[in-house]
C-alpha cells in the first residue's frame, strides 16, 4: 500500500461534490474578491474560535505580519518567539523593522519555555509570539500573565493548530491577535494561500481592516498606508465546507497519533507531549529519534514516508547572523532539532496503515 505524508486528493475525494457546488456558485456568481463567502467565513470561523472577529487575509504570514502592523510594532521594538518554528514566524516580526528575540523551547512540549520569556523582556520589548507547534497549545497562561505584568501584546502563531484547545480555550482565542494559514497542508487547508486572524479587540479590528485593504474602508478613500492581503472568495467558500469536518478530522488524527504513542512508548522513542488541560491536533506527529539519518533510510526502504521540519533552529539561520546568536544558545531547541522526526497522521490514513507505521518505525530504532 502507498502511504503519503498527506493524502489531499483523498480528502477531496470524500468532500468533491460539496467543493464543487461551492466553487461553481463562486464561479457564477462573478464576485472572486471580498464576496459573501469571505464575510460567511469570517464570522463563522469567529464564533468556532471563540472571538468577536476574524479578518480573512492572504496568508499566515500576512496574518502574524499584519496582527504586528495592527499592534503597532515598528522600528527599533523587540518580539520575543520560539526559535524551533517555520521561518515565517520570525520573518514576519522582521517585516516590520522589529527585532527577533529567541527564547527556548520546553523539551517536552517542543513550544517556547515560558519560564524562560521574564529573563529575555527589555525596554524595548512590544510583544510575545507563542507558536502552537505540531498542533499543541503552547503554555498560554504564564506567557498571558507575563504579557500582563509588562505591558505586552501576544500573538498567537495558530498556523498548525486550527481546533485545538487550551484549558476549553480555542487557540486564537486567547492572546491579543490569533494567526492561522490554510496553507493546503494544514489541518484546516484551503487550494491555495490563505490566512485569517482573530481578535477581541475593537480596535485592533478596525485598524485590520484598513491594513488588509490599503488602508481603505470605501472605495477611493484611503486612511492609512496598508497593504493588499486579502482572502479568495473561491477559498473562502472551500474552507467553509471543510471548517464543518474540522473537528471530525483532528480527532481521526488523535486516533492515529493515540495508537503511536501506545506503540513508541514502550520502543523507548520520545513521542509528543499532551499536558493536562491540553487538546493536540497531530498537525504533525512529530518524534525524537537517535540516528535520524540512519532511521529515516530504514523507514524508505520499507515504505514508510517521514521528513525533518525545522532541522536548523531560527536563531542559527543564515538570515539572522546579525543577531548576534551562536551554537550552544539555545540547546534544547538544537538539539531537538537534531532529532525530530514526522511521520504521516492525516485523517485519510487507515488502521492498516497506521500499525504498520508505528510497528516499522518501532523497528527502525532498534
Amino acid at each position: 500500500m502507498a502511504i503519503s505524508m498527506l493524502d489531499l486528493k483523498s480528502e477531496y475525494a470524500q468532500i468533491k461534490n460539496e467543493i464543487d457546488t461551492a466553487v461553481k456558485d463562486v464561479l457564477a456568481s462573478g464576485a472572486f474578491i471580498l464576496g459573501p463567502n469571505v464575510s460567511a467565513f469570517e464570522k463563522e470561523f469567529a464564533q468556532y474560535t471563540g472571538v468577536k472577529h476574524a479578518v480573512g487575509v492572504a496568508s499566515g504570514t500576512d496574518a502574524l505580519f499584519l496582527s504586528l502592523k495592527a499592534i503597532g510594532i515598528g522600528q527599533g521594538d523587540e518580539v520575543i518567539t520560539s526559535p524551533l518554528t517555520f521561518f515565517a514566524t520570525s520573518e514576519a516580526i522582521s517585516y516590520t523593522g522589529a527585532k527577533p528575540i529567541f527564547v527556548d523551547v520546553d523539551p517536552a512540549t517542543h513550544n517556547i519555555d515560558a519560564s524562560k520569556i521574564e529573563k529575555a523582556v527589555t525596554k524595548k520589548t512590544k510583544a510575545i509570539i507563542p507558536v502552537h507547534l505540531w498542533g499543541l497549545p503552547a503554555d498560554m497562561d504564564p506567557v498571558m500573565r507575563i504579557a500582563k505584568q509588562h505591558g505586552l501584546s501576544v500573538v498567537e502563531d495558530c498556523a498548525q493548530a486550527a481546533g485545538a484547545q487550551y484549558n476549553s480555550k480555542r487557540t486564537g482565542s486567547m492572546g491579543t491577535t490569533g494567526c492561522f494559514s490554510f496553507f493546503p497542508t494544514k489541518n484546516l487547508g484551503c487550494y491555495g494561500d490563505g490566512g485569517m486572524i482573530t481578535t477581541d479587540d475593537d480596535n485592533i479590528y478596525e485598524r485590520l481592516k484598513l491594513l488588509h485593504l490599503h488602508g481603505s474602508k470605501s472605495r477611493g478613500i484611503h486612511e492609512m498606508i496598508g497593504y493588499n492581503s486579502r482572502l479568495d472568495e473561491i477559498q473562502a467558500a472551500i474552507l467553509r465546507i471543510k471548517l464543518r469536518y474540522l473537528d471530525k478530522w483532528n480527532d481521526l488524527r488523535r486516533k492515529n497519533a493515540a495508537h503511536y504513542t501506545s506503540v513508541f512508548s514502550s520502543a523507548g522513542i520520545k513521542c509528543p507531549a499532551e499536558p493536562k488541560g491540553l487538546r493536540h491536533v497531530y498537525h504533525q506527529y512529530t518524534v525524537e529519534v537517535p540516528n535520524r539519518e540512519t532511521v529515516m533510510k530504514k523507514l524508505s526502504e520499507k515504505g514508510v514516508p517521514a521528513f525533518v521540519y525545522y532541522p536548523n533552529p531560527l536563531h542559527l539561520q543564515k538570515a539572522y547572523d546579525d543577531l548576534g546568536y551562536k551554537k550552544g544558545d539555545m540547546p534544547a531547541s538544537e538539539r531537538i532539532g537534531d532529532a525530530m522526526l514526522s511521520i504521516p497522521v492525516h485523517p485519510e490514513l487507515s488502521e492498516d496503515s497506521v500499525k504498520m507505521i508505528a510497528d516499522r518505525l518501532a523497528e527502525a530504532v532498534k
